[in-house]
């Protein structure tokens, strides 16, 4: 009994030692900058009492640089699996209160094994990031722990959800995990992200930066559009990670979850009658029309701030999950450009990957002109929309609210690109240009031949517009399914994806696609 009563204390007192890790001194410090320990954010993240931890009793292998007389237990990453939401995930939290969280040899071999197992085991993994970068005493074998870690974010990627929550300082090659995985989320005023910090910046090119405007949460989901979600406190991200799982399947083979809702489906939209302006030029906000139709108007935007003028997120209609892409046409008249040809794009393909079906919402003018829209490649930014959407082989239901343009009528979810059900409301307007633009171009030589041009356009105007300012002409060749209006669109898009639940469709056998990044 004595011989057992020993090891129960010594398992005791290292346990005690690895959870106080370099000392209770780091922890306050920790608590002091505004973050919580690796183990608090755990604790939160996961239902209540679920996490199990892994590999808490891990040390390095190194003795250069004294590193011999600094052992930690557990190496400055705490790794496990538990439940969220009630379904496992694994995870991954750097200690910044030992070593900095830098990495090093067995540290990655821990966040490797987890993501090993979340793999095998089909579900999916989250990394919270918190770390001063590679451990320096350690050499090219913590840049090998970093490539290990990279190789395992690619070969997952698509196949188990994946979720980066930068809670700390991210710099030098560590950005580059959570940028191959699907989601980024940034906590205000404490994490920051970038490949060179201002000082280098400063000594190479001689440009003045903060740390802050170079690679806060605001800079990156407002302008580089590197992080998808922030939140001001450690609390809130952690708690909007849970809210982000809940509308995604555990694996590539699995369905989302359904949610629980007693929202009628079949619900009127009645206060959608007034929202789409008769004047094509007219701005609105189409987050109203995505929210009514959402289950319990909530609507879970991700990438608010970049690119907004295309909407995109999450939301449930009848208790399935759904992914929403949708012109906005209060920011730049919902045009397409740059940067919301990407955003789209990857949320298209993310919802494919992962069997969630998409709902297109389309009110487009077209792309955005101009030099630097040109010369920044927006052919081939604005094909990856293109592309994402004709590849997806989810459920896709389109509605065109108010008008679709030229070339992005096709881009935007359209029925040659193999869109299952499209509708319009009545004014749809669906034409290769605008009509004052078509006017200009097909009756050049009548106008400028008139006795009063601006009467002569008015009529020619009047003339396109009932002509292909609608959406009869193309339902006539069976491009739009169903003309609705607009107290019918929750029911039509329930409808339509209920028909489409049991949708099986392949893309031809290949290695992979050569999508234009």
């Amino acid at each position: 009994m004595a011989e057992e009563r020993d090891a129960i204390d010594e398992l005791e007192r290292r346990t005690e030692q690895a959870l106080t890790g370099e000392g209770p001194e780091r922890i306050a410090k920790q608590h002091q900058a505004g973050k919580m320990t690796a183990r608090e954010r755990l604790d939160l993240l996961f239902d209540e009492g679920s996490f199990t931890e892994l590999d808490r009793f891990v040390t390095h292998r190194v003795s250069e640089f004294g590193m011999d007389k600094r052992k930690v237990a557990g190496d400055g990453v705490v790794t496990g699996f538990g439940r969220i939401n009630g379904r496992t995930t694994f995870a991954f939290a750097q200690d910044f209160t030992v070593f900095g969280g830098a990495l090093g040899e067995a540290y990655a071999g821990k966040v490797c094994k987890i993501m090993d197992l979340a793999a095998k085991n089909g579900c999916p993994v989250i990394g919270l990031n918190d770390s001063g970068g590679a451990r320096i005493q350690e050499g090219v074998a913590s840049l090998a722990g970093y490539g290990d870690i990279f190789l395992r974010n690619v070969m997952v990627s698509g196949v188990i959800p994946q979720i980066s929550a930068i809670m700390g300082p991210c710099a030098g090659g560590a950005v580059y995990s959570p940028a191959i995985t699907d989601f980024i989320l940034m906590v205000k005023g404490t994490a920051h992200m970038f490949v060179t910090g201002p000082e280098v910046i400063r000594t190479v090119t001689h440009e003045e930066v903060t740390k802050e405007d170079l690679g806060g949460a605001l800079t990156h989901v407002s302008k580089s559009g590197v992080a998808h979600f922030t939140g001001d406190s450690d609390e809130e991200v952690l708690l909007l990670i849970r809210e982000l799982l809940s509308y995604m399947p555990q694996n590539n083979m699995d369905d989302p979850p359904l949610g629980p809702t007693d929202d009628d489906p079949l619900r009127l939209t009645k206060e959608l009658d007034d929202v789409v302006p008769m004047n094509p030029n007219q701005p609105y906000d189409m987050r109203e029309i995505i929210r009514v139709v959402l289950d319990h108007k909530q609507f879970l935007e991700v990438q608010e701030f970049f690119a907004p003028n295309i909407v995109v997120g999450f939301g449930r209609i009848g208790g399935r999950s759904v992914g929403v892409v949708a012109n906005q046409p209060a920011a730049l008249a919902g045009v397409l450009d740059i940067d919301s040809g990407d955003k789209a794009a990857r949320f298209v393909r993310f919802c494919d990957a992962f069997n969630i079906p998409l709902v297109t919402f389309v009110d487009v003018p077209g792309f955005l002109p101009g030099v630097s829209q040109e010369y920044g490649g927006i052919i081939r930014h604005g094909a990856k929309l293109l592309y994402a959407f004709a590849e997806a082989t989810v459920p896709k239901v389109t509605l065109i609210t108010r008008k679709a343009y030229g070339g992005a009528y096709d881009v935007m979810s359209s029925k040659h690109i193999r869109a299952d059900l499209n509708f319009a409301y009545p004014w749809a307007e669906i034409a290769v240009m605008g009509p004052e633009g078509a006017v200009n171009v097909i009756f050049r030589k009548e106008l400028a031949e008139a006795d009063d041009p601006q009467a002569a356009r008015e009529k020619l105007v009047a003339d396109y517009r009932e002509r292909f300012g609608n959406p009869y002409s193309a339902a006539s060749l069976g491009y739009i399914d169903e003309i609705i209006l607009p107290e019918h669109t929750r029911a039509m898009i329930f409808s339509a994806l209920e028909a489409l639940k049991d949708k099986r469709d392949e893309n031809p056998p290949k290695k992979h696609g050569n999508i234009p990044l």
